[in-house]
């Protein structure tokens, strides 16, 4: 039996074995699926053939993309076949949860509550934290000097109603200026574009900034554009969630113990990303060429990577502050989000590794 520096090493190499692709329904966007061999001889978890695991190409899912490249899922998963679908948008991800397409996920905070208030605190759970910041404002430095020239110019975000839309329709009404938020029309021209094309759109002069996570910004900053302001310098302590882990509440409910092993490769693919941000931030460019077939440049990823940090911890409270904030923009109405939260499994996994638990700001299951 190999040690388990060799097992991950074999499970990483085996681990790219193209599938079909699973298109998910209603928003014209696609994942493509991959699965990795079980452990030979290991035996299954709570009987299950496999456990689907999706993630998007960002580097905020960091966690999701070393955990793989590592090996660390399929390694907790033993007999049971860890299976990947990746994602390029929220709405797409909540609608693969919602119908088995993927049982287990990390996703932006944004669709994690749309998707719980649409369905009426029916369909999913967020079980874990992930990470932490990498989001900025980065703009054309020949066109916007300061925060007060951004009125008048035309700022992308990712999607309509997404983590950085909300927090940028945010950060406009607290500046005293007037948006609509579903067409992005005022004071500011919010332009609603995926990420992959935003940096088109900047190079050709269509946008005059974006408010991106990464490693979009730092894309941006490779085209000439500079940081005008760093999302994390607008919290408390510099901290808010960009990455939930979420899972169906079915899967929850009737496989407790292929959750916890998911999980506990969470934990361990975040504490090996913080004891090695190097080698970290090479497996994820790692995964990230992999899954797209093009690896992230130095000049890209090199800034990018120190803005993100990666927690257990949900920062459940922020959560509820970005929720009011889709309120605000009249995004959302006022939801209830008790319950959204279980953290009795993720808090099991802690207290076994001898780490504090961590809080659902009174959101959590009854």
């Amino acid at each position: 039996m190999p040690d388990a520096p060799a097992l991950r090493h074999l499970l990483a190499v085996t681990a790219a074995l193209p599938l079909l692709a699973l298109t998910a329904c209603g928003y014209g966007s696609q994942a493509q699926e991959n699965t990795e061999h079980a452990v030979a001889g290991a035996a299954k978890v709570d009987g299950l053939d496999s456990v689907k695991i999706g993630y998007f190409g960002n580097l905020t899912h960091a966690t999701a993309l070393v955990g793989r490249h590592e090996g660390l899922f399929q390694e907790e998963l033993g007999g049971t076949t860890a299976e990947y679908a990746t994602f390029s948008a929220g709405p797409s991800a909540i609608e693969a949860l919602n119908s088995g397409s993927i049982d287990i996920g990390w996703i932006g905070p944004s669709p994690a509550v749309n998707g719980y208030v649409k369905a009426n605190g029916n369909n999913l759970r967020i079980v874990s934290g992930a990470a932490s910041g990498g989001v900025k404002l980065v703009v054309n430095p020949e066109k916007i000097k300061s925060l007060k020239d951004v009125k008048g110019k035309k700022i992308a975000t990712p999607q309509l109603g997404n983590t950085q839309d909300v927090a940028f329709l945010n950060w406009i009404a607290e500046q005293g200026w007037q948006v609509d938020a579903q067409s992005g029309a005022g004071d500011v021209s919010v332009v609603r574009s995926d990420n992959k094309v935003t940096p088109d759109l900047y190079r050709s002069g269509s946008v005059d900034g974006a408010w991106v996570p990464e490693p979009t910004a730092s894309k941006l900053v490779a085209e000439g554009a500079k940081v005008l302001l760093d999302e994390a310098d607008l919290w408390p302590d510099k901290e808010f969630v960009i990455t939930n882990v979420i899972v169906s509440q079915s899967f929850l409910k009737e496989h407790p113990k292929a959750v916890e092993a998911v999980l506990r490769a969470s934990v361990e693919s975040n504490k090996w990303i913080n004891d090695n941000p190097d080698k970290a931030k090479a497996a994820a460019n790692a995964q990230l060429t992999a899954d797209t077939g093009k690896p992230l440049p130095a000049e890209v990823i090199d800034p990018a990577w120190p803005s993100i940090r990666f927690t257990d911890d949900p920062l459940a409270a922020t959560l509820d502050t970005q929720a009011q904030h889709a309120v605000k923009a009249g995004l959302l109405e006022q939801p209830d989000l008790t319950g959204i939260y279980d953290l009795a499994p993720l808090n099991k996994v802690l207290k076994a590794e001898g780490e504090p638990e961590v809080d659902d700001a009174g959101l959590g299951t009854r």
